[in-house]
């Protein structure tokens, strides 16, 4: 099999960085912020390169409303809100005031945070208290992946015909591909097979950065 895609060196990665929409003054505070206040947990933070990704795909399907499992210090929150419309809402779930407490304060100061809806609780709970007929335009599933079959059978019943649900770390580090019995990368393959399984979705998995699923709900 001819493997099309080139090693993605640092030379490389700031060059399709430097071909991306950049980083607005907002969300560059928050990357560094986020590194410099918590750098043992950043990584947790989405890689770079998405942010203006997700904010494509909200333009993309129109989106007005958004739902995020995984808020941690808000990029991701951040970057989708600004695309959406004036009236339009996202909803971020969490379990961390610490990590969240960024969050607000970067969207503060973005002047997004009345379109954003951050409730911190377990977000299967979250989820369940939603109404039940599709509404999500598209969600974006970025947190503990031991979760993410839970999450996916919440949302996709309340996604709308023709929504998008995005899904993140789908790779994790490669480990997928001979997972240890009872990992987390264990989790995100038993994941990663219900998902293309799906039939109500259409499903593309993509090598961006640690692993990206783009799953459109079929009407």
């Amino acid at each position: 099999m001819e493997i099309k895609r080139p090693p993605l060196t640092p030379e490389l990665y700031t060059y399709v960085l430097a071909h991306n929409p950049a980083l607005d003054q907002a969300q560059r505070a928050l990357v560094d912020i986020t590194h410099t206040a918590l750098p043992g947990v950043a990584v947790k933070q989405i890689a770079e390169e998405q942010g203006p990704l997700l904010a494509f795909l909200v333009r993309l399907t129109r989106a007005e409303h958004v739902v995020e499992v995984g808020t941690f210090t808000g990029l991701s929150a951040l970057s989708m809100a600004q695309a959406l419309p004036a009236d339009g809402t996202l909803i971020t779930l969490d379990i961390s005031e610490e990590w969240t407490a960024y969050a607000r304060e970067a969207w503060d100061k973005a002047g997004v945070a009345d379109r954003i809806d951050l409730r911190i609780a377990p977000a299967l709970d979250s989820l369940r208290a939603m109404p039940a007929e599709p509404h999500i335009d598209l969600a974006f599933i970025d947190a503990n992946k031991d979760g993410y079959i839970d999450y996916w059978e919440e949302i996709v019943p309340r996604l709308r015909p023709g929504g998008l649900v995005v899904v993140d770390n789908v790779l994790f580090a490669g480990e997928v591909v001979a997972p240890a019995a009872g990992s987390m990368a264990a989790s995100v393959d038993a994941f990663n097979e219900h998902a293309a399984a799906d039939a109500r979705m259409e499903s593309v998995m993509l090598t961006v950065a640690d692993g990206l699923t783009l799953a459109r709900r079929r009407g």
